[in-house]
């Protein structure tokens, strides 16, 4: 017999086949692996897929049960939109990065009445089972009427999920995050809902940049509202109103707009209250507002409407009665009457009770005025669109609440009447589209906007707020053109406000996204035309129509209102 392979014979050959085949199968059956998996060399450990990724939530969960969220957010990071991923990419996304922490998935609590553990310990030691899944309830003892609110970590950022609630509890403050990034580009929108500890919730027209507050001295406790808007509902009738003389207040009140004093016979314009639909609005009461403002100043800065509110706010507080405690500190804040003046730029009346300070100061275009010309009297004056007033900038520091407003004096009559010349960044203004009035005029409210927003922070107590513009009624005409107001019959044109959006989108546009809040009035404002000065005047001057201003006691009385419930 030969010797070598050629020696053996088919029966010996065939023995050790079968002994080559059993001992693979035995190897295979040990190890676990693919059969083929044997004949090949081992995979690099980095091939291999993560083992976090085994123990927590099965992959495809993550892409196909999510619609993607991560492919969405990587779009964000320089995938160019339209490109479509391949499996390997997604894989990526899964996959922890090498110098990132770990991708958490986010699995939500059931919700159950109660903690279905025995201690916090055997809470954990089941969360920790659970493979990659970290969540932390913001309140480690949960409403059982509420879902859980809990926090998701990513390896690049930190997200907040908030399933839709039931109730919101009391004492608790909530944030609502909308995910920035979406494939279609869109440009995303965040919502920040809080709730009050006590007391109503902040306009929510300016809901970017709500904060949480504190009614501290009303003796009841308000009824809390997810979505507070003070713009949004109807006008009543109530007995209660007005809530002083219109034969009185002569001490803060002008005569010109005091409607009692002149020919009008129909007063029914002065009975109405304005009732939010989805918020409490607090009763005005004198003393509960001088309380409130103990220590503190008020400010209203603006037109001949922000005066009118100012007279309105001093008659409210005073019930309309003579106040010969009242100290005019009108000195202190440069408010006095100029040599040849008609009147000063503004008031400032001291309630020596609560050291409460009620300041009025005029500034029709929140622009910064100053003369071109010192020496001339007749000189024209720079009207800094980008420039807040001087006033403000001056006395910031001692205002607790500031209340802005323009609009009216946005046209070219009163600016060549005044010698106003735009101005921006300190030189004559020559770009056409801003000399446009619309274009000027919300660059100004923009910039005083923007710098009072810059100032929040120093002024951590301060709250500022913008009041939307008060409508006109000039019809068949305007002012100047036989235009007239001649209705007498109280809300003719409806009495309710449906509408969820400001009907100022200007102000409304400067203060989205700031600490500045918006006082709205314009929509309410607008079913009022039977509120204004009219023909009527103590002169009875014919011919003569005022379809701008307001009778007092009247509509301006609720703008306060609204204030003093969002203060």
């Amino acid at each position: 017999m030969k010797g070598g392979f050629y020696g053996l014979r088919g029966k010996q050959i065939s023995l050790i086949l079968i002994a080559l085949i059993c001992t693979t199968i035995i190897i295979w059956a040990w190890d676990g692996t693919p059969l083929l998996a044997t004949f090949l060399p081992p995979q690099s450990p980095l091939l291999k897929p993560s083992p976090e990724i085994i123990v927590g939530v099965p992959v495809t969960s993550s892409i196909d049960s999510k619609t993607d969220i991560r492919v969405k957010e990587d779009f964000v990071q320089g995938v160019p939109e339209g490109e479509e991923r391949n499996e390997q990419d997604k894989q990526l996304l899964i996959s922890d990065p090498p110098d990132k922490t770990d991708v958490k998935e986010t699995t939500p609590l059931i919700e159950q009445k109660g903690n279905p553990y025995n201690s916090e310990e055997e809470m954990k030691l089941k969360q920790d089972l659970d493979g990659d899944t970290k969540t932390e309830p913001v309140n480690k003892t949960p409403d059982p009427e509420t879902t859980t609110l809990y926090k998701t970590e990513t390896d690049e950022n930190l997200t907040i999920d908030l399933e839709e609630k039931k109730e919101i509890p009391s004492g608790s403050s909530v944030e609502k995050k909308k995910s920035k990034s979406d494939l279609s580009g869109e440009t995303s929108i965040e919502l920040v809902e809080k709730t009050l500890n006590s007391g109503v919730t902040m306009g929510s027209v300016n809901t970017a940049s709500n904060e949480t507050a504190k009614d501290e001295n009303l003796g009841t406790d308000l009824v809390e509202k997810k979505a507070c808007n003070y713009a949004k509902g109807k006008w009543v009738e109530d007995s209660t109103r007005p809530l002083y003389s219109g034969f009185g207040c002569k001490q803060w009140l002008s005569g010109m707009w005091a409607c009692r004093l002149t020919q009008r016979t129909d007063f029914s314009y002065e009975s109405f209250r304005w009732h939010p639909n989805n918020c409490e609005m607090p009763d005005f009461k004198g003393s509960s507002f001088l309380k409130r403002m103990q220590d503190k100043t008020i400010a209203i800065v603006g037109d001949s409407l922000g005066r009118q509110q100012f007279q309105s706010l001093m008659c409210m507080v005073t019930g309309g009665e003579q106040r010969s405690d009242v100290l005019d500190v009108g000195w202190e804040y440069g408010l006095v009457k100029a040599h040849g003046a008609t009147r000063p730029d503004g008031w400032a009346y001291r309630f020596p009770s609560t050291n409460t300070t009620i300041l009025y100061y005029w500034s029709a275009s929140l622009c910064d005025l100053e003369p071109i010309n010192i020496r001339d009297p007749a000189t024209d004056w720079a009207m800094h669109l980008d420039r807040p007033p001087e006033f403000l900038r001056r006395y910031l520091h001692k205002f607790d609440v500031l209340v802005l407003n323009t609009g009216h004096h946005w046209n070219r009559g009163k600016l060549r009447a005044n010698r106003w010349v735009m101005y921006v960044g300190g030189i004559r203004n020559t770009n056409r589209k801003i000399a446009e009035i619309g274009r000027a005029k919300d660059l100004a409210i923009y910039s005083v906007v923007k710098w009072l927003d810059s100032q929040l922070p120093k002024h951590p107590k301060l709250k500022a707020f913008f009041r939307t513009i008060s409508p006109r009624h000039f019809f068949h005409g305007d002012w100047n053109s036989g235009g007239s107001c001649d209705n007498t019959t109280p809300l003719a044109g409806g009495k309710e406000v449906l509408q969820d959006e400001s009907a100022d989108p200007s102000a409304f546009s400067a203060v989205n996204g700031t600490g500045v809040k918006l006082l709205d009035i314009t929509a309410l404002s607008q079913l009022r035309d039977e509120g204004h000065i009219s023909r009527y005047s103590i002169k009875a001057t014919p011919g003569v129509q005022d379809c701008l201003h307001w009778c007092l006691p009247g509509v301006p009385d609720t703008w306060n209102e609204v204030l003093f419930a969002q203060i």
